[in-house]
């Protein structure tokens, strides 16, 4: 695990406290350290300041999911209100803390990202299972892969696990809470006005025309539902 943050307190106290629960850790200070780092080797997560000299967080995350990289990021930022939430997750973010925080929930949050990236209940790969398609699209459950005419289409571990909750449920309308319990497990700090932001994330992945979409339906006052055969609901 890799902690960039350009504050030299914080980033030794992180260091400190994440190796003493039995993480590895890496302390960077800018952007540049690690692009640097990143051309030699990965970490499993990524701690990432909003506010960095050079390129700021906002901007690596962007370049990272741009290029495919679906390396989980957590995101930190001194500013707590919902726009940055909103746009650190729009960016691909898995997880985002405004500071200050607790390192102990830093940890927790860090533990839950790594566990819906790893073999689980929650957006695990699913064997024996037979590829969905839909559209120009085919999502395989087993290889956790996006194709769009045999082409890999670029998806985030977050967004491949909100996908794969709607092909489980063709035509069944999913609230935003159960979308967040199905998608990201039920003690997920991701509340429902982020849930849209998810969504529109993935409507660029899958639909056309993203601001007409047909795949990922808005039920209005309750939430979304999956039509394979892209018709509009009646």
């Amino acid at each position: 695990m890799w902690v960039v943050d350009d504050d030299p307190e914080l980033r030794t106290m992180l260091t400190t406290y994440l190796g003493q629960e039995g993480y590895g850790v890496r302390g960077l200070a800018d952007g540049g350290q690690l692009l640097a780092r990143l051309g030699i080797e990965r970490p499993d997560l990524l701690v990432l300041d909003q506010m960095l000299p050079g390129q700021d967080g906002l901007t690596l995350l962007r370049s990272l999911r741009d290029g495919g990289d679906d390396l989980p990021v957590l995101m930190l930022t001194a500013r707590g209100d919902a726009v940055d939430r909103i746009i650190g997750l729009e960016q691909g973010a898995d997880d985002y803390m405004a500071k200050p925080f607790l390192p102990r929930e830093l940890s927790a949050r860090i533990a839950a990202v790594l566990r819906r990236r790893q073999a689980g209940p929650v957006g695990a790969p699913q064997r024996n299972r037979d590829p969905v398609a839909f559209g120009e699209l085919k999502l395989d459950l087993e290889a956790r892969q996006l194709e769009r005419h045999g082409e890999l289409v670029p998806i985030t571990s977050g967004e491949f696990a909100l996908l794969a909750v709607f092909v489980d449920h063709p035509h069944r309308p999913l609230s935003r809470e159960r979308l967040v319990e199905l998608a990201r497990g039920p003690a997920s700090a991701i509340d429902s006005r982020s849930m849209d932001v998810q969504i529109s994330r993935l409507r660029r992945l899958v639909e056309p025309d993203p601001s007409r979409p047909r795949y990922l339906q808005t039920v209005w006052g309750y939430g979304y539902v999956f039509v394979p055969d892209g018709q509009p609901r009646r």
